[in-house]
């Protein structure tokens, strides 16, 4: 399992939720590479209203309802692997926004993958 405390680097992929790679959606494909690149975690979030580069905002209301809505994949590891996974995002993102930030991380921690365990039974 990865460790991961302290200063890291926080990825942020914003595309549409319609972006494709190889008939593949993107994010998948995003987090896909950055599992087997050996990145501590990544999560997509699907937006429910924005806007980007071509200035048309893209809603979730019911009253227009966008089949594109916008989504957000966080990827956090340390810089060195970050960066390091940069020129797949290059690759892979023709249209959107890719953002660095510092972050520090307090805490990492995973499910025991045999009990599903979080570690945090009998704690109070």
């Amino acid at each position: 399992m990865t460790r991961l405390t302290g200063r890291a680097l926080r990825v942020t992929i914003f595309i549409g939720e319609n972006d494709c790679w190889h008939h593949r959606p993107l994010y998948s494909e995003i987090v896909h590479r950055a599992h087997a690149a050996g990145l501590a975690g990544a999560s997509v979030f699907r937006g429910i209203e924005g806007f980007g580069a071509s200035s048309l905002i893209h809603t979730a209301r019911l009253l227009s309802l966008s089949e594109d809505l916008p989504v957000a994949v966080v990827v956090v590891d340390t810089e060195e692997r970050i960066r390091a996974f940069l020129p797949q995002l290059d690759e892979l993102v023709d249209e959107g926004l890719v953002i660095l930030d510092d972050c520090e991380v307090v805490r990492y921690a995973g499910r025991d993958a045999e009990s599903g365990n979080t570690g945090r039974e009998g704690k109070k």
